[in-house]
């Protein structure tokens, strides 16, 4: 007779893989039943699939239960990156992949195995909450290396760890790297692209995938700040329904950039005059929209979590951008930097010409302008494709000045282009952006375009002439609102950049530049440089600069020259790090660059674009400023920067560092002992997480040895073995110096690079250290 439930979990302890005897009373009916008492471990999973940051195993008893699922389905822990792309929520069941039955974990591991690098396969899964219809998502293959290899992860009772092994054989596909096949793969994403991402499962997501954190306070007092990451992500996802967003931008050079891409066979060319035939009868469309839609892409960007470098503020943007070169070999599409903010993303790209969604790669991050120019493959468009999509009329000069009437058009979610005729308020406003909480790229030295009336802060597009040539970008700028002393909100907001600093990159490149050379296409082709001068300027008007003193010789000259903006340039700070640091100072007035009188940004740029053509150049400006009343003359160095954006990460105890980048160098401070490695991101459960060490700040020494740049630092983490405590010396972005000492754990946390390759185009992850039994 059983009168407990301890008496009863004792018999079955005692009984387990038995029959029991058990006599029960129902509806007042005496009943004996024999059961057979399974094993709580055998359905309780002690292994599980770690592939792009998901966690895949086994539904567990209690899962089961809790969600009336039967044990042993496959379910999805933690959609990492990968699923995540493809709108897989936390808790789902996968049913189906590649179309194939899935049952089992390693019915899914041997499907997996099967796919190459860059393949884009349909995914269908079910989720407690809709038990009843299955949703079907698309899954790209991750193209690059942004994380280690598929494993199994086996739970050790006698160690109490969970040991790793590669879940696939080293002839894998999966295992390759490389872009093979890309054009194929983007082909037959069309047939299977049908249903896309489930808008609503990836609310869910938003503060499950974002597994790093840029805060460097402690984890306990920094809730706020995570929901406030995570309320960015939904108001982006929000904006999503309205009528556009995200960024365009155009450019083309007709004799240089156009070409036909073979001749469409009778089928095709019908398929052409179609699609030509929809875009000339829109309905009350204007000349310019008629013009330009054929030129404008949609994008879908997407960020690692395990890369989220440079400060990037979210995972997931979209955006308007519009193709600046198309030829046989490459195409070209600008857009603005808020959709495509680091050089570490994953694109895909919808062209509003044909119903095709292929990828993109970020080949040029302008150091300065908010813009990026990312590459595409045209032979993955098709025939048709290719003939159909074209590159836009780009028209520098003459500059748009007050009073002008531009064309606004840009496209929406939908692909539908939208247009409207405005007139030029203000083609000279000066930006005023301020550095955010985690410093991150925000434009500078800027001049743009403002309108009577747009569509509102996320739409954005192409401001055009009557003929459907480009003259500006209607991008998108991010900023940070700040409200009282602890509350920030990131906004954005959209406005016009002309198109002269775009057309001048694109002619480089296309004409062939002097840079170092990138592969695109399996073309290798040289990059341009840009000379800046690293100094962060603001204008100041007249009247107030002769209250500081400004003779009227030099105020007369200014008027002269410029009478609409009648402004001088101020200096707010330099980047640290700089030629011209430590020569200018803040608030000093930028008179005249080699006895030239300047009164905006673009004189400045030119007189740096000149030096570049001089032969005899020493790469320095002679700058006359004005300083406490008296006219002060300099000669001040100028940088050479790229347009690849950080191209190097490594990961130390579950910490993200790289070098610091323009926006950490913009706040005009870097440590003396050496400050080439900077902490961008921290991950939760990791060593720096329970040891405190905390992002926005540098690693200067490890156990008393310095650590000036990234490979400094990684000849002294190598020497540093499993279980040791390391001795770390920082210095925060505010100066203050700390010691403190964490636990290295190399069996879960190994360290390991991300490394851009120019010659493979490739994002390459490499192992610095870690144990024998684990290589994650």
């Amino acid at each position: 007779v059983i009168t407990q439930f301890l008496k009863l979990e004792t018999v079955l302890d005692d009984s387990v893989n038995k029959n029991i005897e058990l006599q029960i009373e129902r509806g007042g009916t005496s009943k004996i039943l024999s059961l057979l008492v399974q094993d709580l471990h055998s359905i309780t999973p002690d292994y599980f699939l770690e592939v792009s940051g998901a966690v895949i195993h086994p539904l567990s008893y209690q899962q089961a239960r809790n969600f009336r699922f039967h044990c042993g389905l496959v379910y999805v822990t933690e959609p990492g990156y990968m699923l995540f792309r493809a709108g897989v929520p936390r808790h789902a069941i996968i049913k189906k992949f590649a179309g194939e039955e899935i049952s089992c974990v390693e019915e899914l591991m041997s499907v997996l195995s099967k796919l190459s690098r860059g393949a884009r396969v349909p995914l269908e899964y079910i989720s407690y909450m809709d038990r009843h219809r299955r949703k079907s998502v698309l899954v790209t293959v991750d193209r690059h290396e942004w994380y280690a290899p598929p494993h199994i992860y086996t739970r050790d009772d006698s160690t109490g760890l969970w040991i790793p092994r590669p879940a696939f054989q080293p002839d894998s596909p999966f295992l390759s790297s490389g872009f093979k096949n890309v054009g194929n793969m983007a082909n037959q994403s069309v047939s299977l692209s049908g249903e896309h991402v489930h808008e609503d499962n990836n609310h869910g997501l938003a503060d499950g995938v974002t597994s790093m954190e840029t805060n460097y306070e402690d984890p306990s007092a920094y809730a706020s700040h995570n929901n406030a990451s995570d309320a960015g992500v939904k108001k982006r996802k929000m904006e999503e329904d309205l009528p556009a967003d995200g960024s365009a931008a155009d450019v083309s050079l007709n004799e240089t950039g156009e070409t036909k891409v073979g001749k469409p066979n009778a089928m095709q060319d019908d398929v052409l005059m179609d699609y030509q035939g929809v875009t000339a009868a829109a309905a009350n469309a204007s000349v310019a929209e008629r013009v330009i839609e054929p030129t404008l892409v949609m994008f879908e960007v997407h960020v690692p979590p395990s890369c989220m470098l440079d400060g990037v503020h979210s995972q997931h943007f979209f955006g308007t951008g519009v193709i600046i070169y198309h030829s046989k070999d490459m195409g070209l599409v600008a857009v603005d930097k808020n959709t495509v903010a680091i050089s570490a993303s994953d694109v895909m790209l919808s062209f509003a010409a044909f119903p095709v969604e292929i990828p993109g790669e970020v080949v040029f991050l302008h150091p300065v302008h908010n813009y990026a120019l990312i590459s595409y493959d045209p032979s993955a468009l098709g025939p048709v494709g290719a003939s159909v999509v074209r590159a836009a009329e780009l028209l520098p000069e003459p500059a748009l000045r007050r009073g002008d009437s531009v064309y606004l058009v840009g496209l929406s979610r939908s692909l539908q282009a939208t247009s409207r005729k405005s007139v030029v308020t203000n083609p000279c406003a000066a930006l005023n952006i301020g550095s955010a909480d985690s410093p991150r790229y925000r434009a500078t030295n800027m001049e743009v375009i403002e309108l009577d009336t747009d569509f509102g802060s996320t739409f954005s597009g192409v401001l055009t002439d009557e003929q459907g040539r480009v003259q500006a970008i209607w991008g998108s700028f991010s900023t940070q609102l700040k409200f009282g002393c602890s509350t920030s909100e990131d906004h954005q907001f959209v406005r016009g950049l002309p198109i002269y600093a775009i057309s001048q990159v694109l002619e480089k490149i296309v004409s062939g530049a002097n840079g170092p050379p990138l592969l695109i296409n399996g073309v290798k082709r040289p990059m341009p440089l840009v000379r800046i001068l690293e100094v962060e300027l603001y204008p100041t008007l007249l009247s107030k600069a002769r209250s500081f003193g400004l003779s009227d010789d030099w105020i007369q000259a200014f008027v002269k020259k410029d009478p609409v903006r009648r402004q001088v340039l101020r200096v707010k700070g330099c980047l640290a790090g700089s030629k011209a640091e430590n020569l200018l100072e803040q608030g000093d007035m930028v008179l005249a660059i080699n006895k030239e009188p300047v009164t905006c940004f673009r004189d400045v740029e030119n007189a740096c674009q000149a030096l570049d053509k001089s032969i005899a150049s020493d790469g320095k400006l002679h700058i006359t400023i004005f300083r406490q009343g008296q006219e002060v003359e300099l000669q001040v160095g100028t940088d050479v920067r790229d347009g690849n954006g950080t191209t190097r990460a490594i990961n130390w105890c579950g910490c993200i560092v790289q070098d610091p980048h323009p926006a950490v160098r913009a706040l005009g401070f870097l440590p003396e002992e050496g400050h080439g490695v900077y902490v961008a991101r921290w991950c939760h459960g990791s060593p720096v997480h329970r040891y405190g060490l905390y992002a926005l700040q540098w690693i200067v020494e490890i156990n008393g040895k310095p650590t000036p740049n990234l490979d400094a630092f990684v000849d002294v983490t190598k020497e540093l073995e499993h279980g040791e405590f390391v001795r770390v010396r920082t210095i925060h972005l505010n100066g203050k110096p700390r010691v403190l000492t964490l636990k290295q754990d190399l069996h879960y946390w190994p360290t390991w690079e991300l490394r851009f390759d120019p010659e493979t185009a490739i994002w390459c992850r490499n192992i610095i250290k870690s144990l024998k039994c684990s290589t994650v």
